[in-house]
């Protein structure tokens, strides 16, 4: 697992874009704990999830992360 590469760096607090809807119709989901396994909640129900690196890796469209959220538009 070392050598393994990752697309994004999932850290607390972090909004993820999905590809597909939950089954509530939210796309975005908070980071809650990130690790070999990444932990996230629905911004729509608050349905908590655990996921495997891989599979949100798959899944992730985008990812807003807490540092561009809190920032002032000019």
């Amino acid at each position: 697992m070392a050598n393994k590469f990752f697309l994004y760096k999932y850290k607390e607090g972090d909004i993820v874009t999905f590809k597909k809807p939950h089954p509530c119709g939210s796309r975005e989901w908070r980071v809650i704990s990130a690790g070999g396994e990444v932990k996230v909640k629905c911004l729509g129900c608050e349905r908590l999830q655990i996921m495997t690196r891989d599979k949100i890796e798959k899944a992730t469209k985008s990812v807003v992360s807490k540092d561009e959220q809190n920032k002032e538009p000019e």
